[in-house]
């Protein structure tokens, strides 16, 4: 099922799951090994798309951030109401120093969520408006900076690579940069 048949059938397209898991004191290489058993788990359920971990920096922090992708978020749902995950669950509690917190969002919602897992999601004609205005100007002006720097870089013009590079480019500064503080700066609007 394409994207517009789930639209049109009100299935969201896909959805992301942050889990963070704060570890206690020299639990981590028995979370690590149960990390290595959830994980396939995970994977056979169907829609699974991917799984990323951003592990805790040494010596400053204890938490470790899981992010889960399904096709949809029925699928997604069906993973985190499973009997699998909720067994899983049990058997990790021990070793973690809190419960298990996660927050789940579809499609690109997740630029739109402020601080706190359970918050609201504004609009969908609001997040439009929102993520128009900021690609805009990525848009317009990011292939304008990349192209200079790949020539200098001396690779090769082929258009593909070079799109490549600027959607990459956009990407991770919308990501990282642009929407955490855009939307800061229209919470009001956004949530109104």
């Amino acid at each position: 099922m394409d994207d517009q048949a789930r639209a049109a059938g009100g299935v969201e397209p896909g959805a992301t799951v942050v889990i963070t898991h704060r570890v206690r004191d020299g639990a981590s290489d028995g979370y690590e090994a149960w990390l290595a058993r959830i994980f396939p788990a995970c994977k056979a359920y169907p829609g699974h798309l991917d799984w990323h971990i951003v592990r805790p920096v040494a010596g400053l922090t204890a938490t470790y951030t899981v992010i889960i992708r399904f096709d949809t978020r029925e699928h997604l749902e069906a993973w985190m109401q499973s009997a699998d995950r909720k067994r899983l669950i049990e058997e990790v509690q021990p070793l973690l120093a809190r419960e298990d917190d996660f927050f789940i969002r579809s499609g690109l919602d997740f630029w739109f969520t402020p601080d706190g897992a359970r918050a609201k999601v504004p609009v969908r004609w609001k997040q439009f408006l929102a993520t128009w205005s900021a690609i805009f100007p990525l848009a317009w002006g990011v292939p304008l900076l990349v192209a200079p720097v790949w020539r200098w870089l001396g690779l090769p013009g082929w258009r593909a690579l070079t799109t490549l590079a600027v959607t990459g480019v956009i990407v991770a500064l919308m990501t990282y940069v642009v929407m955490p503080r855009y939307t800061k700066l229209l919470k009001r609007w956004l949530f109104a």
